[in-house]
């Protein structure tokens, strides 16, 4: 296979092969050489575009955070009522995971395999927030609208989804099985009652 040249539009595909191959792997189970192969770049070229193995992950994490924060968002919005939106949200982290209990969650993945670099734990706790802020926001706006009880706080319930949704990404590569899952779905979206 020839190598690519990596400019701004290979930069972005290599990043997102980059976290395919991460996400599958892990930091510590990706080395140098399984990038050079996957991105189809020699050392040299890849020093240039991505400075090193680290900054490359960081990047790669950036990517998916910015992509799982973009369908989060699309998936409040575009799902008229908040109760039918947050049990979709749910419900596709878990299918995903009982279609592929290996994969999981790259954010908790860091989490578990990089949480003590500076960097990495940054980009967890950055995501952690985002995906807070923005089931806090549609909260809000649900019970603007009544969907909620004025007697509910938004933040609180959004912390705890997003605790919630970190627990199934775990539990879900634990192979649990189905049952299990949507039990603990069930329970979860009693908190909105």
């Amino acid at each position: 296979m020839p190598y690519i040249t990596v400019g701004r539009e290979n930069s972005d595909r290599a990043v997102d092969r980059a976290m395919d191959l991460f996400w599958r792997r892990g930091y510590a189970e990706t080395s140098l050489q399984d990038l050079l192969k996957e991105l189809s770049i020699g050392s040299g070229s890849f020093y240039a575009a991505f400075g090193s193995k680290e900054q490359l992950y960081i990047r790669s994490l950036d990517r998916y955070i910015s992509v799982q924060g973009g369908d989060l968002e699309a998936t409040l919005d575009g799902t008229p009522g908040i109760r039918p939106a947050i049990r979709r949200v749910l419900t596709s982290l878990i299918e995903a995971d009982l279609t592929d209990p290996t994969r999981g969650c790259l954010v908790v993945n860091t989490a578990t395999e990089c949480g003590d670099q500076p960097l990495a734990a940054d980009r967890v706790n950055t995501a952690i927030r985002q995906v807070e802020s923005s089931l806090a926001g549609a909260l809000e706006r649900a019970q603007a609208r009544g969907e909620i009880s004025p007697e509910k706080n938004p933040g609180e319930l959004a912390r705890f989804l997003t605790t919630f949704i970190q627990g199934i990404r775990i539990v879900g590569g634990a192979r649990v099985g189905r049952e299990f899952m949507e039990d603990a779905l069930s329970t979860a979206m009693r908190v909105l009652d």
